[in-house]
């Protein structure tokens, strides 16, 4: 299933950008003693990263309707503004938010935003993005992301002869603590694989159009030894292919991603990408809706691990190959081989074996 939500549009007072609510009606108040309803405020960093509006928004509003069905949900995305985010996380606690599920644009600056919170007796759930004294953290293993990334691209290279070379880095955002991790797990890789990490770069708000600009300018430097590129993410990946492109490279070395976004899937039919990491955002999402309800009734929620001191849910990521499409995107209705095999992607998605049949 493909769902496609539109960007929130920033206009106005930041309280008007949290008009967004549901409040869905039922008997049944899960995990709520008193029946009162609850408010919950999901406050997400960005839209440049479509699998935010896409998957993440509508499937925890979906989980959250499910878990507690007198639940408010108070909503909001921040497009990559630390400062907007603050603004945001103010006005949904002036408004009685029960509880704060906080995906940070800045890592360190949620931490202000989870003190003010729990100031007021607010819990946190830290989702997606670590934050220091949440009172729950749902993600993936994000150093096991940035291993997969490396050794899926180290394992296509050899799969195709090369056993040294160049690879460009580019890294996700310096204000992001999981960029960190990916950068440390894809680096536990690379640095012992034979391979010569030439250039790296960390890209400022995971931003693809910095992420081509900064691939534009390494190309004369590196591009007669080039053998493969690390992107942290697809939007990145999708802006050093443009790069690629543009500055005349062929044929294209193997891209990395993550996210599983819709036009990475496509370049990977397509060949221009090699491989994405599918987060199953479903699960995850679920997890959040389900903690946070717990939280709103002065419960505890159920984790599997804990992060420095942090009860926690962590969950496995997968590496997305043309090979696999149809048994993880395609299999869990993220997407359907309609969405993906588009008339420009018909020959690419035949010659894949993704059909409907």
């Amino acid at each position: 299933m493909s769902v496609r939500v539109p960007r929130l549009v920033g206009l106005g007072l930041v309280v008007s950008a949290l008009a967004v609510s549901l409040v869905a009606c039922g008997s049944n108040d899960s995990g709520s003693g008193s029946g009162s309803a609850k408010k919950i405020a999901l406050l997400l960093p960005e839209s440049k990263t479509t699998r935010y509006e896409a998957l993440d928004r509508p499937l925890f509003t979906e989980a959250l309707k499910a878990a507690c069905a007198k639940c408010e949900l108070i909503y909001s995305n921040a497009d990559q503004d630390a400062s907007k985010q603050q603004q945001q996380a103010e006005a949904a606690l002036t408004q009685g938010a029960n509880v704060l599920v906080l995906d940070p644009v800045d890592g360190k600056a949620a931490a202000a935003i989870a003190a003010s919170a729990k100031g007021q007796n607010v819990p946190v759930v830290a989702y997606d993005r670590f934050i220091e004294n949440a009172d729950y953290y749902v993600s993936f293993e994000n150093e096991a992301v940035g291993k997969l990334q490396a050794q899926t691209l180290v394992d296509t290279l050899k799969a195709a002869g090369k056993t040294s070379g160049n690879i460009a880095m580019i890294n996700g955002s310096p204000t992001d603590p999981n960029a960190a991790d990916f950068k440390k797990g894809a680096h536990s890789v690379l640095d012992s694989s034979g391979f010569k990490i030439a250039a790296e770069f960390d890209t400022p708000d995971w931003s693809p159009d910095k992420a081509q600009a900064w691939m534009e300018g390494q190309l004369s430097a590196i591009k007669n030894g080039l053998v493969g590129v690390y992107a942290a993410n697809d939007g990145t990946a999708g802006g050093a292919i443009a790069a690629l492109k543009g500055g005349g490279v062929k044929p294209l070395p193997p891209v990395t991603g993550q996210d599983s976004e819709l036009a990475a899937i496509q370049r990977i039919v397509s060949g221009d990408q090699a491989m994405t990491i599918y987060k199953a955002v479903k699960p995850q999402a679920e997890a959040a809706a389900k903690g946070a309800v717990a939280l709103a009734n002065g419960g505890k929620p159920e984790s599997t691990t804990d992060k420095n001191g942090v009860p926690s849910t962590i969950l496995d990521p997968v590496a997305v190959t043309k090979a696999n499409i149809k048994d993880t995107v395609v299999k869990d209705n993220i997407y359907k081989i309609s969405d993906i095999c588009t008339a420009a992607f018909a020959a690419a998605c035949a010659a894949a074996g993704l059909s409907n049949n």
